[in-house]
This record gives structure tokens, sequence and C-alpha cells, in this order.
């Protein structure tokens, strides 16, 4: 620089113009070398480590690639030279250059260090543990952190104060940042209550319905849980919410392997009654439930018999009901059901009867959590349900619909004109 000087006041120009072209060549001189530094850094240094850490075994530093760690660390070159040559500018000039050079350093180091924290999450995530122990709310928090003390580190630098001053300032404003912070604060508290007592993980299926969710969880981060729902709408709750709120989640079904099937069909009560000889006699051909019959029809025999039961009417002594067979083949049906888990609990029950008919239960579990699947297997227990009941002489109770108040009238009309 002294050498510039020199040469420049020994043009013999006009004071003021030496003084400006002093000034400027200075200028032009540290912008040249920075730019020449800046692209050494990046085309030929950052260039070589990232083929360097590309071509090894291991894939942690890719993440550090793919966020840019060495692209954003190499900033700081440019940054170094011009605090280096803060003092040819003068003493009037070299504090306020070294300060906004210290400034755009702090930057830089609080791009990297998020950098850093943003690629431990990445690494973290390739882990199976991640779906448990998910630590992308407390990545957050870091970055916070890092952010806030490199705000405190660079206002100091410019004020010229210590940063210890700046910290007790805030001590005061504590109220303010809670209050500025306080989703941040409450969403931190969760996480953490989330992750202890491992309430949710990503992929769990949870309902919540006051937030309208329903469908899986697809990233947990500081302040929202975010949930993609079954028709592809994305539903973000306040983390605080899953703790404060009643959720239900849906993990204990599919680790269990077995998803419930808890649906009942109305029996018009009209068509119960006791089974025939003939009837009997039919239903034996039945494999399903031929065994429980002549079981059933055993022990009947022998319980009226002992008891010297008069058989000539149906109502005394112990005989088979229709509703009961069904009920038997219905059960037997579902135990031989290859979708349905035969290792929980299997019941076909009757609830209490209503204006709909009486309804029977059918309490089991599909072996195959998927949704699709499921609803397939219960289905075709249905429609085979539907199909089957009038072979036992049950049937299925239906409001009136339009055609059966034709038919209604038609049979009405008949009669009348016979």
């Amino acid at each position: 620089m002294t050498f510039i000087t020199s040469w420049i006041e020994n043009l013999n120009l006009n004071p003021t113009l030496t003084n400006y072209l002093i000034v400027i060549t200075k200028i032009l001189f540290v912008a040249v070398i920075s730019i020449i530094a800046n692209f050494i850094t990046k085309k030929i240094v950052v260039r070589l480590i990232t083929k360097i850490l590309s071509r090894n075994q291991f894939k942690w530093d890719d993440v550090l690639i793919e966020r840019k760690v060495f692209h954003r660390l190499s900033h700081i070159v440019p940054a170094i030279i011009i605090y280096s040559f803060a003092g040819v500018f003068g003493p009037d000039f070299q504090t306020l250059i070294e300060k906004l050079s210290n400034a755009y350093i702090i930057i830089i180091m609080i791009l990297v260090v998020n950098g850093i924290l943003n690629a431990i999450n990445d690494i973290y995530r390739t882990y199976e543990i991640s779906k448990t122990r998910p630590i992308k709310g407390f990545i957050q928090v870091g970055n916070i952190v890092v952010v806030a003390i490199g705000a405190i580190l660079m206002i100091a630098n410019l004020i010229g104060e210590s940063p210890v001053i700046l910290l007790g300032g805030i001590g005061a404003l504590s109220a303010v940042i809670m209050l500025v912070f306080q989703d941040s604060i409450l969403g931190l508290v969760a996480g953490v209550q989330l992750t202890t007592n491992d309430m949710v993980r990503v992929g769990d299926w949870i309902e919540m319905p006051k937030y309208n969710a329903d469908g899986d969880v697809i990233d947990i981060t500081l302040n929202t849980v975010k949930v993609q729902n079954f028709d592809n709408t994305i539903t973000m709750i306040p983390a605080y919410a899953l703790v404060s709120d009643s959720f239900k989640n849906w993990r204990g079904m599919q680790d269990a392997g077995g998803r419930r099937i808890k649906r009942s069909v109305n029996i018009d009560t009209a068509s119960i009654g006791f089974c025939t000889p003939e009837m009997i006699s039919k239903l034996k051909n039945i494999q399903v439930i031929a065994e429980y019959i002549e079981k059933r029809e055993k022990e009947i025999e022998e319980y009226n018999t002992e008891h010297q039961i008069n058989r000539s009417n149906p109502v005394n002594g112990r005989a088979m009901t229709n509703i009961g067979v069904f009920r038997a083949y219905v059960e037997n049906y579902l135990k031989r059901h290859p979708g349905i888990k035969q290792d929980m609990t299997i019941m076909v029950r009757q609830l209490a009867p209503t204006e709909t008919g009486l309804p029977l239960e059918i309490y089991a579990f599909t072996n195959d959590t998927r949704w699709a699947v499921y609803e397939s297997i219960q289905s075709d227990i249905f429609d085979h349900l539907y199909a089957v009941a009038p072979e036992f002489g049950i049937r299925i109770f239906q409001n009136p619909s339009g055609n059966d108040m034709r038919a209604m009238v038609g049979e009405l009309d008949q009669t009348n004109n016979e």
C-alpha cells in the first residue's frame, strides 16, 4: 500500500484528487484481493474438499455438502482479508471496517453452525430411532440459541460494549422475551414431554377432532406437529395441544397387528323362531356348523329326556332357534376366515333390541391393519352374512323403501279386485 500511495503522490495532481485516488485505489486493491481469495476458496479449495468427501464411504459428510456448510464457511476468507487491511484506511475508518468485518464473520458463523445442526438432524433421521425419538425440536431450539448468541455478539461488537452488559439488559426484558417466544417455549416443553413419554412418533396415525386431524404424522417440529390427513390435506397442530388436549393414537393397533371390526347387522325380530326338524336337517348340510348342530341336538335331546319334557309344544323344554344357530354359524365362520386374527378376541353377541330390530354385533380383529385391506375383509364378511341369512329363515331389517310401498299397494289392489 505504501508503494501505491507514493506512486500516486508523485503524479503531482491536485491534493484533493490525490487523496480520493489513494482511497479508491486502496478500496479496489482490497476488493480485488478479496475477490481472488474468494474465487480460489470456492472454486479450488471447496471443490477439492467436496470431491474428497464425496468419494469416501461415510455418508454424514455428504449431508454437510448438501447443507452447503463448506460453501458458507468460504465467505469468511474475504472478511478476514478486509479486516487485515483495515489499518491502511487510517484510524478514522479502521475501527468501523473492523467492526463491520467482525459482524459479517459472526453472521457467517451463525449460518455455518445452523447448517451443521441441520445436517446433524438429517443424519439422525437416517436411523430407525429417529421415528421414536425425533430431535428436530431440539435442533430448532439450538438454532434459536445460536442466532440469539450471534445477535448479542454482533450488537456488542458494533457498540463496543461487553456482551455481559447486554445479557444483563436481556435479563431485565425476560418478561417480554417470554411473551414473544411463548409458543416456542411451550413447544419446547411439549416436545420434551412427547419424546420422553413416547406419546407420538413420525408415522403414527392420530385422530384429533378438535383440529380436524385424522391421518399420519409426517413431521414434529418445535412449535407444531404436521399431520397429513387421508384426503391428502395437511393439518398443523400446536405441539403443546397434544399434551394439554386429548387425541387418539392408533399406533397400538398397528403394533398389535390386528384392527378391530365392531359392526352389527339388524335382525328383523319377526323372523326369529324355533328351528323345525326340516330346517335342522337342511342346516346339517352346512359344513361350518354341521358338527355344532349334531352336538347341540344331542345335548338338547338328553336334557329333554332326562327331565321328561313334553315336546308336543315347542315352548316346552329346550330347542334350537334360528337366531342361535345363525350366531353360532357366524362365530365359526369368523374362526375359519383367513383375514381374521385368531389369537385375538372373536365374539358374536346380541345387543339390546331397538326399533330397527335385534342388533347382532361382530367383534373381531383383522390380521392386516392396512386401511384398504381392512375394509375389504370387513366388507367380505358382511357381504356373506347378508347373503346367507335367509338360509336360516332370518330377515335382515330394513326400513320400507318406495318399491316396498308400491308392492304393498299393488297387492291391496289385487286383493280388492278379487
